[in-house]
This record gives structure tokens, sequence and C-alpha cells, in this order.
């Protein structure tokens, strides 16, 4: 129970901003006994744009809002507030891909979005649940990529496949797999190339590495992960497009949520992509990438 605390104070801590920036707005459409109208609705969408929601998701919201708000009678704005923090739950409850060993996950994201270092906490993760994990540095192009990836392997224990700089990703990927059905891994990480422009070349190289997984190994489960960095705002949301077109997204990494994050950018994310949130990087520490939880994040973002 200390430990759903912990984690629950450390996403609160990490939504810090989005709920500064929403506080004075939200206290005022939501003092108690105010009643339900026009300009309760208006405060309330304020409230939510300021989380970085977009103006999209938050129009969404508030017009569920005021279809539940007619339907069920309610006239108290504190109620309202209460179906509206249920709204924004189902919005993010997108059903998460199950996990079948053996699995390859290709992370992806651009450049600094903190992509090798959720790839290190990934494979402590899984390790600590007993599964033998392989890394595979086919970020081939951006100068040290493969040393940092090194580094996480060490600490992690597990082998890494890299080859030089420059080196052709598809071919790393090759060696990655072969090496994954020798040590009869249970999970194979590939970095990849965080290169957003030039899409044209980098949709032809994921397409070329997932030609490259189904030919050689079939029988894996393959999930694709994008990584945004959430303090990046509605950028996130154009970086999130672009690599859906190029590489096919099966879920979504917040990273960075530390203080300076508009936590509202995974609504518009996730109603983009139709895809759900798999972690949240809540920290520095290892221990701070952590399973999304629909609910939590959202109580993290009002309270």
């Amino acid at each position: 129970m200390s430990e759903k605390k912990s984690l629950f104070s450390r996403l609160r801590d990490g939504l810090f901003k989005s709920r500064e920036h929403m506080a004075v707005a939200m206290e005022a459409a939501v003092e108690p006994g105010r009643p339900i109208d026009d300009d309760f609705y208006e405060d309330l969408m304020d409230a939510l744009i300021m989380s970085d929601m977009g103006s999209a998701c938050a129009n969404e919201a508030i017009e569920k809002l005021r279809e539940r708000v007619t339907a069920q009678k309610i006239k108290d704005a504190a109620e309202g507030k209460k179906i509206l923090k249920q709204i924004l739950v189902e919005m993010l409850d997108v059903p998460k891909m199950v996990l079948n060993w053996p699995m390859i996950t290709l992370v992806v994201g651009v450049n600094g979005v903190g992509k090798t270092t959720t790839i290190g906490k990934l494979a402590l993760r899984f390790q600590g649940l007993g599964r033998t994990i392989i890394l595979c540095a086919a970020d081939t192009f951006r100068a040290a990529a493969a040393d940092q990836l090194q580094i996480w392997a060490e600490r992690a224990r597990c082998p890494i496949v890299r080859h030089k700089e420059g080196a052709d990703p598809a071919g790393v990927v090759f060696d990655g797999i072969q090496s994954a059905k020798a040590h009869k891994a249970d999970l194979l990480i590939v970095d990849t190339a965080g290169r957003l422009h030039n899409k044209k070349n980098l949709m032809e190289e994921m397409e070329k590495i997932r030609r490259v997984i189904d030919r050689e190994y079939p029988e894996a489960t393959m999930r694709c992960l994008l990584v945004v960095d959430a303090t990046t705002g509605q950028n996130g949301l154009v970086q999130a497009k672009a690599f859906r077109e190029a590489a096919g997204i099966n879920g979504i990494v917040l990273t960075k949520l530390d203080g300076t994050a508009k936590g509202g950018i995974a609504f518009p994310i996730v109603r983009e992509l139709g895809v759900p949130v798999m972690y949240v990087g809540v920290g520095e520490g290892i221990e701070d990438l952590q399973s999304f939880n629909a609910q939590e994040f959202v109580d993290a973002l009002f309270e």
C-alpha cells in the first residue's frame, strides 16, 4: 500500500505544472453550490486546455459532460466535476496489448525524449519479472547511441547486439534476432533511429526492419512503443502522428513527468493514435518507469 501511495505521490508531483495551470480555473468552475450553466462549461474548457489537452479533446470531454449532466439531471458543479473525471479516465482507458513471449519491442521516438533511458528501464523492469532480455542497438546514426545503450546493458547484466556507427539498422536487428534465438531470450528490445527530418527514409528503414522480423522471427510477438517527452506539449502530438505513419505504434511511453510537464498531452495522443499509454516516467530513478493507470493519472491531475 505504501508503495502505491509513493507512486501516486511521484505522479502527482510530476503533474505539478498541469495542476498549477488548471487549479485556479478548475476551482472556480466547481465551487460548491455553483449552478451548472454555460459559464460552468466554459470555465472547465479553459481549465482542460491549460493542461495542454488541446481544444479538440477538451471540447469532446465537455460535450460528453453536457450529455451526462442532462441525462442524470445533475445540478451541482461539484458532482459535475466527478463525472468529468470519469469521462477523462474513459478517454485514456484504451485496451492494452497482451504480452506473449517471445517478444520483440521496437522503441521509437525523436532524439532527446529519453528513448535509450526508457529501454534500459524496461530491460530492468522485465528482468525483475524473471524475463531474459537482449538489447539491440539499431540506432546506428546517432553518435554514441550504442555506447549509451551499452551502459544500460551492463547495468541490467544483459547481452547487447551492436555494430559500428553507420551500419545498416536492419542488419543489426537481424543479428539481434539470431542472438535472441540462441539465448532463448523472452524479450528483444530494439533501439531505433529518432530522425524525423526525413520521414521517407525513416519509413523505409522501419519497413526494412519489419520485413527482417517477419522473415526471421515470425513466431515472436512484435510491439512498437513510441516515447514522447511530456514537456513538449502539443509538439508531442505532431511527433506521434509522424511516427504512426512511419512505424505503426502499439503503445506510448510518456517520459519526463517530473514537475515540468503538462500531462494533458496524453489525451490527444491517445485520441489521435487510438493506442494506450503503456508506461510513464515520473523521475530519473530506475523504479520511476511505471505501468500507466488511467484512474491514477486523472486523480493525480486533479488532486
